[in-house]
């Protein structure tokens, strides 16, 4: 499986990446060297959203798409896996 993530940094600004292991990239994003220089000036970060994909091609192509979209399309999508989460 691979997945597309957003997080949600300290400062309020979201960051977009896919990675193969979940768990360990957030982890990496908030302790590691290696994060994202992004990130690494925003910690700690808060995973707010994620889709899963089977194939890399798919994942990549997603991620591109969503680092293009606006912030308010970025927002609506994870209130709205938020309201699905809780159902």
């Amino acid at each position: 499986m691979f997945y597309v993530y957003i997080l949600e940094c300290a400062d309020a600004t979201l960051y977009t990446g896919y990675t193969k292991d979940l768990a360990k990239r957030v982890k990496a994003h908030n302790e590691s060297k290696s994060a994202a220089k992004y990130t690494k000036s925003r910690r700690p970060v808060t995973l707010r959203y994620v889709e899963r994909y089977r194939t890399l091609s798919k994942a990549l192509k997603r991620e591109y798409e969503l680092k293009h979209v606006a912030r308010a399309e970025k927002l609506a999508l994870i209130r709205a896996a938020g309201k699905s989460a809780k159902h």
